[in-house]
């Protein structure tokens, strides 16, 4: 090949220099994301949508959560007609299968989702999981990682950690940043216990139907997103169905940026 001789420190180079820009730059951001499910995806691309500075963090090596394998490895999902406007925007094909169900391959969804977010603005950090959260006047200010193999491998190895105006919780059925906020905090979560209350078995139409209602801020700075929200509340899980998830994380976008305008203000 023509060009630059191919030498590979120069290629080391290149990738860290690169990579250590992205991260201080994602060191003080608007909104820390822990989780790059289908919710989490749809939250910050609304919010990079509106000039929001956004940074997500995902413990494992893919994004897309649960998607990718579709409803047990039938990688088809469904999807409820009042999400199809999301559908549209992103430019996601849907096949009509019965009155307001559609199908949507599960691989184009989330890869059109993950191009279309990145492209956004939003830098995605992958193998990265969230260790502790800072707390400041009873507040999330920030979260604490560490790489996701150093946590598998059990090493002892000290986080770092990052500031955010707000965090938002869309880590899935672990609701994993909720359960650390419940731990430092006590019961004092906006749940009926003040805690976690875990999911309840399937139920589609009834976790569809809890899933928005559970996108709120749970606790000052911390808004729950998607499979989280239903777990921090109780709510049954859904199974393949995802148009509520999409919904979840439009309306979480929303929820962050009032709270982001009302401290700016403030």
């Amino acid at each position: 090949m023509k060009g630059a001789k191919m030498d590979e420190a120069l290629i080391s180079r290149a990738i860290i220099e690169s990579f250590t820009k992205d991260f201080l730059d994602s060191l003080n951001v608007d909104v820390a994301i822990a989780g790059a499910g289908p919710s989490g995806l749809i939250c910050a691309y609304y919010l990079a949508k509106h000039k929001l500075k956004v940074a997500m963090f995902e413990r494992q090596l893919r994004v897309g959560g649960g998607m990718p394998g579709g409803g047990m490895m039938f990688n088809n999902i469904v999807v409820e007609e009042e999400a199809k406007p999301i559908l549209r925007e992103f430019g996601i094909n849907a096949k009509k299968f019965r009155k307001n169900f559609y199908i949507v391959d599960a691989i184009e969804t989330i890869s059109t989702i993950c191009s279309k977010t990145t492209k956004q603005g939003v830098k995605i950090f992958n193998l990265m999981g969230v260790e502790d959260v800072v707390i400041r006047k009873e507040r999330i200010v920030g979260l604490v990682l560490n790489w996701s193999p150093t946590t598998w491998s059990k090493l002892h190895v000290d986080p770092l950690a990052i500031k955010a105006r707000v965090v938002v919780d869309a880590t899935g059925h672990e609701s994993e940043v909720s359960k650390i906020v419940e731990k430092k905090v006590g019961p004092n979560l906006r749940t009926k216990t003040g805690m976690v209350a875990g999911e309840k078995s399937m139920w589609a139409e009834v976790g569809e139907e809890k899933l928005l209602e559970n996108t709120k801020e749970i606790y000052p700075g911390l808004i729950t997103c998607g499979m989280a929200a239903n777990a921090v509340f109780g709510s049954p899980r859904m199974g393949a169905i995802f148009g509520g998830m999409f919904l979840s994380g439009r309306k979480a976008a929303d929820v962050v940026r009032k709270i982001v305008i009302r401290n700016r203000r403030g």
